[in-house]
C-alpha cells in the first residue's frame, strides 16, 4: 500500500512525476521549500525571551509618544508646552496603568491565543465579538505603517540625506517584512528579542546621563523659537484663546499621547506560547512591560521639559534624537548613533509584530465564519499566506496615500486601539460579575473603570482628529463589522443545509459486496455533510470493487474533527493520508497512480463541489475540486467525476420556507458529490476488509512487485521527509520478508479507521527509505499523537500478507517532539 510513490508507467517502467506549474515553482524558489505539517511546533517562551519578544509595539511607542503631545501643544501653548508636557504625559501613564491592571486578569483568565477578541466573544458572543475584531483589524494595519514611519524617521535623524525618500523607504521595509514572513520566519528566536533590550538599555542610560548632568552642570536648552532650525510653529497667545479651545488643544494632545500605549495587548494575544504557568508567566512579563513603557515615557517627556526638544515640521529629527544629541554631547555622538539605531531596530520589530498577529487573528476569526476560510489556510511555509498579503495591501495603500509621517498616520491609530481595550475591560467586568470567583468586587470595578475610560478616550480621539483622518475610521468602522456579520449569515445559511442530520441517518451508505472486477472508486472527504454523503451515494451505484473514502490531513485539528463526526456510523472506512507539502493535486496523481499500477484497474475520483451565489461563492470558496479533477483526469486508466452541490437553491428555498411558516425540506440529494474546496484535501486508502482488501492488496502487491524488482534501492524519496531512513539498530522494512519479531522506525503515511462487526480497527502504514509496513491495532479508533506526519518506533511480531508486512497491536514510541512521548 505505498502510497507515496512516484507515478509508474507499466508500459515503460519508467517513473513520472506530476511536473510542477510555473506559479508553484515560481513560489517555491523565491520562498524555498514547502515546511511539512510536523515541523509545526509552538515554542514555549521563557519570561526573558517573551519580554523581549512580544513587547516591542508597546516599549517602542514611547518613542513617539511625547513628540506626539508636543506636536499639538506647543502651536497653542508656546513654551508653555514643555511645562504641560509632564501633567499631561501623568494622565496618559494613569490610562496605561488601568489598562495594564485590567489585561493582567485578561491573561490570567484566558490562556489561549486571541486577546480582547475572545473575551468578547466569550463573553458577548460571536457577533458583539466583531467589533473587537474590526477595531484589532485596523489597528494591526496602522501599527505596519505607524512603527515603520517611526523607524525610517529614526534612521533619517541620524541619515538626514534619505529624510526625503521616506515614503518609498518605508514602503520597501514592509515588502522586506511581507516576503521575510512569507518565508516563514520565526518571531520566537532571540534574535527578535534584541532589539528591546538594546533599546530600554540604551534610552534608560540615556535618561540616566540626562539627569545626572541636570543635577550636576545642567543640561542646555534648545532655540526653539529660531525660525530657521525647521520647528513646528511655535505659538503663545493663550490669553487670546478661548476656555473651549484650549480644553479641545489639551485632548488633542491627550488623543496623540495615546499612541504610547498601543501594543499592551500583544502579550494577552499570545499567553498560550508561555512556559507553564501560562497566566502568572504573561502577567509578570506584562506588568514589566508596563514598567518599562512607563519609566521611558516619562523620562522623554522629562528631558523634553528640560532640553526644549521639539518636534521638526519635515518629522525629523525626532524629539528623541535631539534628546540624545544634547544629552550625550559631542563627546558622545557614538551613543546619539547608537539610541537611534535601537530606536529603528525596535520600530522596525514592532510593525513586524503585525505580520504575525493579524494572520492570526484573521485566522481565529475565520474559523468563526465571520472572514473568508480561505484565510485559515496555512501557505507554503506553514504561515497563514493569505493573512500576510492582505496586510501588506492594506499598510502599503495606507502608506502610500499618506505618506510616511507618523503624525499624519496617528488619527487613523487610536480609534482600534482604544476599541479593543474597551471591549477587553468591559468582557472581563461581565466575566467577574458572572462567576463571583474571589475578589471579583475589586477585579469587576477595575476591568468596568478601564472599559469606561477607554471608551471616553474613543470618543475624544473620534471627535478632535475627525477632520484629520479619523473620519474614515469611523465610516469604516461599522461598514466592516456589517460585512463581517453578513459574511457569516452566509456561511450559517449554507451549514444549515449542509448539516441536515436526519439525512445523514437515512443516507444507507454502506458499499455493495465486491465483485472481485478492479474498479476503484474513491471518494475524496473534507467533511462529514451532506454533500459528502451525496457524493457515497452516487460512488455506489457504480458498484465499485473497491470504494473508498479519503481525507488528506494538512490540518490535524480538522482532521480530528471529521474522526469524531465519522466514527459514530462507520459503514465506510475513513482513511486518513499525510499531505506534508498540502500540494493536494500532487497528492491525487499519486494516488489515483498507484491505484492504476494494477493491470485492468480503471479509477474513478468523485469530487463534489459545491455551488454557491457566483460573487459571495467565488469570494467564500476556492475551486480545489476542479483543480484536483484537471489533473487526475491526465492519469492513464483514471477518470474524474465532479457532481455539483447546488448549495445557493437550497438555502432559497429553506427560507422560502421558513418564511412561509412551513416545515423546511428533508435536504433529500441526488446524486452529487463530496466537499473537497473550502480546504481543500482529500485523498485515499483503501477500504481493506476481509476478501476484498485481499484482492485488492494481492492484485496490486503482484503488480508492484513485479515493477520493482527492476528498480534499486533506495526507494523514491528516501532519506527525505515522506522515507526516513531507519535509524541504527532498528530492522529495515524491506528486508521483513519472513515472519518473526522486529524493530521498525519509519514515518507514518496512511491513517485509516476500518470497521469490523461493530467494532473498529486502526490501520496504521509505516514508511522507512526501504519499504512499507501496516500497523493495525484492534479496538481502537484513534492513538493519541500518532497521526500522519508523525514519526513512530514499532517493536511486535511481524506477519506476512499477501507479501506485505503486517504488525497487530506492537508496542509503539512517538518520537516527533511536542507530541506525547513513551512507549506502550
Amino acid at each position: 500500500m505505498a502510497v507515496g510513490k512516484a507515478t509508474r508507467d507499466l508500459r515503460n517502467g519508467q517513473v513520472q512525476d506530476l511536473p510542477e506549474t510555473f506559479w508553484y515553482t515560481a513560489k517555491r524558489r523565491l520562498l524555498g521549500p514547502p515546511i511539512v505539517n510536523a515541523d509545526l511546533r509552538e515554542q514555549r517562551l521563557s519570561k526573558k525571551l517573551a519580554l523581549g519578544v512580544l513587547s516591542p509595539d508597546g516599549i517602542s511607542s514611547s518613542a513617539y509618544g511625547t513628540e506626539e503631545i508636543l506636536i499639538e501643544l506647543m502651536p497653542i501653548f508656546g513654551l508653555a508646552a514643555f511645562w504641560i508636557i509632564l501633567p499631561m504625559t501623568g494622565v496618559v501613564l494613569f490610562v496605561m496603568l488601568l489598562v495594564v491592571l485590567s489585561y493582567r486578569e485578561v491573561v490570567m483568565v484566558y490562556t489561549r491565543a486571541g486577546g480582547s477578541y475572545v473575551v468578547a466573544r466569550e463573553n458577548f458572543g460571536p457577533r458583539i465579538a466583531q467589533v473587537a475584531a474590526v477595531a484589532l483589524l485596523i489597528d494591526y494595519v496602522v501599527t505596519v505603517a505607524v512603527q515603520v514611519a517611526a523607524g525610517t524617521a529614526a534612521v533619517a535623524s541620524a541619515m538626514p540625506a534619505i529624510g526625503p525618500y521616506s515614503t518609498p523607504i518605508s514602503i520597501g521595509i514592509i515588502l522586506l517584512m511581507c516576503f521575510g514572513n512569507l518565508r516563514g520566519i520565526r518571531e520566537a528566536g532571540k534574535v527578535f528579542a534584541l532589539p528591546t533590550y538594546l533599546f530600554t538599555v540604551s534610552v534608560v542610560l540615556m535618561i540616566t546621563v540626562g539627569l545626572v548632568r541636570e543635577f550636576t552642570t545642567g543640561l542646555p536648552q534648545q532655540d526653539v523659537l529660531a525660525k530657521s532650525a525647521g520647528y513646528i510653529h511655535v505659538g503663545g497667545d493663550i490669553s487670546a484663546l478661548g476656555m473651549f479651545a484650549v480644553v479641545y488643544a489639551l485632548m488633542k494632545a491627550f488623543a496623540n499621547g495615546g499612541s504610547s500605549l498601543t501594543g499592551i495587548e500583544a502579550v494577552s494575544n499570545a499567553v498560550s506560547a508561555f512556559k507553564p504557568p501560562e497566566g502568572i508567566n504573561a502577567r509578570r512579563v506584562l506588568v514589566t512591560e508596563g514598567v518599562i513603557l512607563g519609566t521611558l515615557v516619562a523620562g522623554i517627556s522629562w528631558l523634553a521639559h528640560i532640553t526644549h526638544a521639539a518636534p521638526h515640521t519635515l518629522g525629523y529629527p525626532t524629539v528623541i534624537a535631539q534628546e540624545a544629541n544634547v544629552v550625550f554631547g559631542s563627546a558622545g555622538h557614538f551613543m546619539f548613533f547608537i539610541v537611534q539605531a535601537a530606536t529603528a531596530l525596535i520600530l522596525y520589530t514592532g510593525g513586524n509584530t503585525s505580520f504575525n498577529g493579524f494572520p492570526f487573528l484573521t485566522s481565529f476569526v475565520a474559523e468563526d465564519s465571520f472572514l473568508p476560510r480561505w484565510m485559515t489556510k496555512r501557505g507554503q511555509r506553514l504561515v497563514f499566506s493569505n493573512g500576510i498579503i492582505v496586510l501588506t495591501i492594506a499598510s502599503v495603500t495606507l502608506m502610500a496615500v499618506v505618506g510616511s509621517n507618523v503624525n499624519s498616520l496617528v488619527p487613523f491609530y487610536a480609534i482600534g486601539v482604544f476599541t479593543a481595550f474597551s471591549m477587553a475591560g468591559f468582557g472581563m467586568a461581565k466575566y467577574h460579575h458572572t462567576h463571583k470567583e474571589q475578589g471579583w468586587h475589586r477585579k469587576l470595578v477595575i476591568n468596568f473603570s478601564s472599559g469606561v475610560l477607554t471608551s471616553i478616550v474613543v470618543v475624544i480621539f473620534a471627535w478632535v482628529k475627525f477632520t484629520e483622518g479619523a473620519w474614515l475610521v469611523v465610516i469604516l468602522f461599522p461598514v466592516l463589522v456589517f460585512v463581517l456579520i453578513r459574511l457569516n449569515r452566509e456561511y450559517r445559511a449554507e451549514a444549515t443545509v449542509l448539516e441536515n442530520i436526519g439525512e445523514r441517518r437515512a443516507s444507507g451508505v454502506a458499499p455493495p459486496q465486491p465483485n472481485y472486477t478492479r474498479r476503484v472508486v474513491i471518494v475524496f472527504v473534507d467533511d462529514f455533510d451532506l454533500s459528502t454523503i451525496a457524493a457515497i451515494r452516487y460512488a455506489k451505484s457504480l458498484r465499485p470493487t473497491t470504494l473508498r473514502a479519503v481525507h488528506f490531513v494538512i490540518d490535524t485539528d480538522q482532521a480530528e474533527r471529521l474522526r469524531a463526526a465519522w466514527l459514530p456510523d462507520p459503514a465506510i472506512s475513513l482513511e486518513f493520508i499525510d499531505c506534508p507539502d498540502r500540494r493536494l493535486t500532487r497528492a491525487a496523481v499519486e494516488l489515483a497512480s498507484h491505484e492504476t499500477e494494477a493491470a485492468g484497474t480503471q479509477v474513478t475520483a468523485i469530487l463534489p463541489r459545491r455551488s454557491f451565489s457566483p460573487l459571495l461563492g467565488r469570494l467564500l470558496h476556492d475551486r480545489t475540486a476542479d483543480k484536483i479533477a484537471g489533473v487526475v483526469s491526465r492519469v492513464p486508466n483514471a477518470a474524474a467525476t465532479i457532481i455539483p452541490f447546488d448549495v445557493q437553491a437550497r438555502i432559497g428555498y429553506l427560507q422560502q420556507r421558513q418564511a412561509d411558516g412551513t416545515r423546511p425540506m428533508p435536504a433529500a440529494v441526488p446524486a452529487s458529490a463530496t466537499n473537497q474546496q473550502d480546504a481543500g484535501q482529500q485523498d485515499s486508502v483503501p477500504q481493506d476488509t476481509g476478501q476484498q482488501g485481499a484482492g485488492r492488496r494481492g492484485a496490486a502487491s503482484e503488480a508492484v512487485a513485479d515493477v520493482q524488482r527492476d528498480v534499486p534501492e533506495p526507494l523514491p524519496g528516501a532519506g527525505s521527509y515522506d522515507r526516513p531512513s531507519p535509524s541504527s539498530g532498528m530492522d529495515r522494512i524491506g528486508d521483513l520478508r519472513q515472519p518473526g519479531r522486529a524493530a521498525v522506525e519509519g514515518r507514518v503515511r496512511v491513517v485509516e479507521i476500518r470497521a469490523v462487526k461493530h467494532n473498529t480497527v486502526l490501520a496504521v502504514e509505516v514508511s522507512d527509505s526501504t519499504g512499507d509496513l501496516t500497523a493495525l491495532f484492534y479496538g481502537r479508533s484513534r492513538i493519541p499523537g500518532l497521526m500522519c506526519g508523525g514519526k513512530v518506533r514499532l517493536r511486535g511480531q511481524v506477519g506476512i500478507k499477501n507479501g506485505e508486512p503486517v504488525m497487530i497491536n506492537p508496542a509503539y514510541e512517538l518520537l516527533i517532539p511536542g507530541t506525547e512521548k513513551g512507549t506502550h
